[in-house]
């Protein structure tokens, strides 16, 4: 049985809902970012036992077919900015749909009518906390960073980061309080 969890960003979430599934005596056989395959169908008394424990966490177990999709959205774009080796050198459209088995238009109505943002400002936003963890690391020149992450140039990206930060990167760098934004409280 599939179960489909909203704000499983990390991997400290797939472990919190791990230990849940275990405390529940619930046998997975994979627990990946918004979703856990479990071996059995399980009761209504259990599912809203599960519902309560992933609550806890700070998690939440869903059933709406289109928060499922908008869920996956997001997973795909989590995966593919913050946790993949490089990131696709094809668009995000073509990426997205490919993944997801969904037209684009569709999932772009879908995630703009729920969330009040569009997909491709979701990703910039997640880009540019991406871009703040590599400034933070400093092992890479801000070239370097714009190449990594899919930007025509350095320039592009201080723009891109400026207009949604307020800073430029060296800026940003020269902070003594850095400001990042946790995964899970992107919007």
């Amino acid at each position: 049985m599939k179960l489909f969890i909203k704000y499983m960003v990390s991997n400290r979430c797939k472990m919190a809902v791990k230990s849940v599934l275990k405390q529940l005596g619930l046998r997975y056989t994979t627990v990946d970012l918004g979703e856990a395959e479990i071996e059995e169908d399980i009761s209504n008394e259990l599912q809203d036992l599960l519902k309560r424990r992933l609550d806890e966490s700070g998690l939440e177990l869903m059933d709406d077919k289109r928060a499922i999709v908008i869920e996956k959205i997001k997973n795909v774009i989590v995966e593919m900015i913050h946790h993949a080796e490089e990131l696709p050198k094809i668009k995000n459209s073509e990426y997205l749909s490919e993944k997801l088995e969904f037209d684009y238009t569709y999932l772009a109505n879908l995630f703009s009518e729920a969330t009040g943002t569009t997909i491709e400002h979701y990703i910039i936003l997640h880009k540019i906390e991406r871009v703040k963890e590599l400034l933070l690391y400093d092992e890479l020149s801000l070239s370097e960073i714009a190449n990594s992450m899919n930007y025509s140039s350095a320039a592009h990206l201080s723009n891109q980061f400026k207009k949604i930060t307020g800073l430029t990167p060296t800026f940003f760098k020269q902070l003594k309080h850095k400001k990042r934004i946790a995964l899970e409280d992107i919007h």
